[in-house]
């Protein structure tokens, strides 16, 4: 059985770990060089990115999750941990970083604040079965793709809102908020399994 560890600073941490268990992996919180050792794959929560970043660095586990990333550790981020996992951010705050390894453009809080959040059926490139109900709560959008990066989600407007680049997942929106335990399925068996 595979072990996903979900980073636990801050965010959606304790909805990941149940997501992961349904999806028929072990899960663990991340807040260690030892514990990110120990897995198999990392999912970064939605939250706030900028805090996330920042507790990295108090943690001493900013580079070590840099560096693992980098060197193919399996790795998903949703809302915010797309932001994380961004090559390029626009409307971030100044300093801002991230640990990289997406060749994309990501906007933050696209679609406005968090009286403004939605749902919307999704269809999924690769998940079979009904679309699925995302959740998108003062989400970002993924503005420029590279070209090492594939997109698997769009809006009905054309907004692309989840992509694929080898071990690395990014998603604009929540899966973990509605019970939708597909698209960490998805991950684990095509990415962390293959």
């Amino acid at each position: 059985m595979k072990t996903i560890g979900v980073l636990a600073f801050q965010g959606d941490v304790r909805e990941h770990l149940a997501s992961v268990e349904a999806a028929g992996a072990k899960s663990i919180e991340v807040r260690t060089a030892a514990e990110l050792a120990s897995i198999d794959g990392l999912i970064l929560p939605g939250g706030e990115s900028t805090t996330i970043s920042k507790l990295a660095r108090i943690f001493e586990l900013f580079d070590p999750l840099k560096s693992a990333i980098a060197n193919g550790m399996p790795t998903f981020g949703t809302c915010a941990g797309l932001i994380l996992l961004a090559d390029r951010i626009l409307d971030g705050i100044e300093g801002q970083e991230t640990f990289g390894g997406l060749d994309v453009t990501v906007r933050r809080n696209a679609f406005g604040h968090q009286t403004e959040s939605f749902e919307t059926n999704l269809a999924f490139k690769g998940i079979e079965g009904p679309d699925m109900v995302a959740a998108f709560i003062r989400a970002p959008i993924i503005e420029q793709v590279g070209v090492e990066a594939e997109v698997l989600a769009t809006l009905s407007t054309g907004a692309v809102v989840a992509v694929r680049q080898n071990s690395i997942l990014g998603i604009s929106f929540h899966p973990e908020v509605t019970d939708e335990n597909r698209v960490h399925r998805f991950f684990i068996d095509s990415m962390v399994s293959a």
